[in-house]
């Protein structure tokens, strides 16, 4: 079949390329695909954490270097950051361990908290533990959400495409939504700043 074929072949490079740009849906995924067999659970987790840990310090890191210009040229990111820094100002610790989980602003995080007064070394630290987290709670999660379908649907297999294409849809769907109520927004506010 074609569908495993190309889970066979480039299954962990989309996971990896995936999870170092955002990740929620397509380890979701991932972790379906392991229960459907094409993949396996633990090497999901650990391509997971491997490219989010690394898409998060290299975004970290060119918010050190390039950070507040940027932001300042970004109008649709600006509402975005003003609600990273009230989150930081609130819940810090748990920012930096949890932002893999705070959907639309997962990746612009840690590019504001590059550009920010955070040590480098607690950022990595806590980043790392974040991903080892979210890399575990998000595929096995994926994964259970495969074995309740086979309860309902009796042969998951038969079914495979159609729930992979259903989640794959729902999280394009949740994206350009989010997406474009982002850049509807920035409109908004860069209306208001004209004279």
């Amino acid at each position: 079949m074609l569908l495993e074929n190309l889970l066979d072949t480039y299954g962990y490079w989309v996971l990896f390329v995936g999870t170092f740009l955002e990740g929620e849906t397509v380890l979701v995924l991932a972790g379906l695909a392991a229960k459907l067999g094409h993949l396996r659970l633990h090497w999901v987790m650990v391509v997971a954490f491997a490219g989010s840990m690394l898409g998060d310090q290299l975004f970290f890191f060119i918010g050190r270097i390039h950070g507040k210009p940027f932001l300042a040229r970004r109008l649709t990111w600006r509402l975005r950051v003003n609600k990273v820094h009230r989150l930081m100002e609130r819940h810090h610790i748990l920012l930096l361990l949890g932002f893999r989980f705070l959907y639309g602003l997962r990746s612009i995080i840690p590019f504001v908290l590059g550009s920010s007064e955070v040590k480098t070394s607690r950022f990595v630290t806590l980043s790392l533990l974040g991903a080892i987290i979210w890399s575990v709670v998000v595929g096995a999660g994926g994964y259970l959400f495969g074995a309740a379908l086979e309860v309902f649907l009796q042969d998951l297999k038969r079914y495979e495409l159609a729930a992979l294409a259903s989640i794959a849809g729902a999280g394009m769907a949740v994206w350009l939504i989010y997406h474009l109520r982002s850049r509807r927004e920035a409109k908004a506010v860069a209306e208001k700043e004209l004279p």
